[in-house]
């Protein structure tokens, strides 16, 4: 299971909120690229970078917070945040984005969002599906709306999607646990079997199925090897590391230990 802590930006400077609230914003570092770098430090190769300027505005904002982070590390990094636009999407990958990931645009303008995936390839597009009682919710979650979360998902999978980030708002920035029990649902009711043929001429069967990163909520290393064990692909980790819950010691020591990033 990859890693991949969280650097969410507003001004310019790398804060966090809890439940998607901008009105709980917490500065932690005004200088983000500290942050990537001390992350890179300790072995880390992923970054999720998210433009909350750019979701509220409904346009790219902190795409030079972007660049200088990818020129000055290696990390890979996905970036959000108010990217609704092919202009939008152009800025972020000019600017260094190995993946962008998209939520809102992927309801209010599915067309758009399935053109990017035609034209960059369904490993660069990753779909944000951001959920409150199983219901999407949009534009930087102010928006809630009556789709479900798991048919959401499930439809852009038919339609080639391969990367999805699942965040409960409920359990975001709470230092309370994931949502252990939805993810199971969801890479559950997305698996699919695939029977092929080996060299010997077996018929041997593939579990196929989306890419499921885990968001929200995580308070404790321990519960990364309980997401390991879901199979999700990744997690992304935010506040744990702002507030010392788990130390980047602990992360570059289980990357060591499980030959992941």
């Amino acid at each position: 299971m990859r890693i991949i802590p969280a650097i969410d930006i507003i001004e310019g400077k790398c804060v966090r909120l809890s439940k998607g609230d901008y009105d709980t914003k917490k500065i932690y570092n005004e200088n983000p690229l500290e942050v990537a770098q001390a992350f890179e430090a300790h072995g880390i190769e992923y970054l999720h970078l998210v433009d909350l300027d750019g979701a509220k505005s409904k346009h790219i904002v902190n795409h030079r917070v972007l660049e200088q982070i990818a020129s000055k590390t290696q990390l890979k990094i996905d970036f959000g945040g108010g990217l609704k636009s092919d202009e939008d999407l152009r800025i972020a990958f000019e600017s260094g984005a190995s993946q962008i990931t998209g939520g809102s645009i992927a309801v209010k303008d599915e067309d758009t969002f399935l053109n990017w995936i035609a034209k960059y390839g369904a490993d660069k597009i990753i779909l944000g599906a951001d959920a409150k009682d199983e219901k999407i919710a949009i534009s930087g979650w102010e928006e809630e709306s009556d789709i479900s979360l798991i048919p959401f998902i499930k439809g852009f999978q038919k339609k080639g999607i391969k990367y999805v980030i699942c965040t409960d708002i409920s359990k975001d920035g709470m230092l309370q646990g994931p949502s252990f029990g939805l993810y199971r649902k969801i890479l559950e009711q997305t698996k699919k079997w695939e029977t092929r043929i080996t060299g010997s001429g077996v018929e041997d069967e593939e579990v196929l199925g989306i890419h499921l990163i885990a968001s929200g909520g995580i308070s404790d290393y321990d519960e990364l090897s309980q997401l390991a064990e879901l199979r999700c692909e990744g997690t992304i980790i935010g506040k744990a590391i702002y507030e010392n819950k788990i130390s980047l010691k602990q992360l570059e020591n289980y990357i060591l230990e499980n030959g992941v990033s």
